[in-house]
């Protein structure tokens, strides 16, 4: 993915996102594919109010370590009446020797909602 996109979202992760191994804990990469897909939902459907409804297929392939650049590039993947699936896949530079690996991805799944958080219809934009 990273030839031709820019990430949705770039990350350096810290010592405290760390677990008992001194590797990135799931969880906090989980959060970022979250937030990144939640960014791409809006970027191809408007200004809604997304809700994370389902993370399918999250496959984690390598670890991340404390100090690598972490970037997610993201793509819509179907657009429905009310929700939209996304896929993330998430690639790690190396701090060490800048070489650059695939470490997770998933697809997610947004809902629209409105203010009394009933789904809502939406459509693709055009971009």
């Amino acid at each position: 993915m990273k030839s031709k996109l820019q990430p949705t979202l770039r990350v350096t992760l810290l010592p405290r996102d760390t677990n008992k191994h001194g590797t990135i804990f799931g969880g906090v990469i989980l959060s970022h594919i979250d937030l990144a897909g939640s960014i791409e939902a809006r970027e191809s459907c408007g200004p809604f109010n997304f809700v994370t409804v389902a993370m399918d297929k999250v496959v984690f392939h390598e670890p991340v370590f404390v100090g690598d650049v972490v970037s997610f590039y993201t793509e819509t993947v179907k657009v429905g009446r009310t929700s939209v699936t996304t896929k993330i896949v998430v690639e790690a530079k190396r701090a060490e020797d800048n070489k650059e690996v695939k470490v997770t991805e998933a697809e997610v799944v947004f809902v629209a909602v409105d203010e009394n958080w009933k789904p809502v219809a939406v459509k693709p934009r055009v971009r």
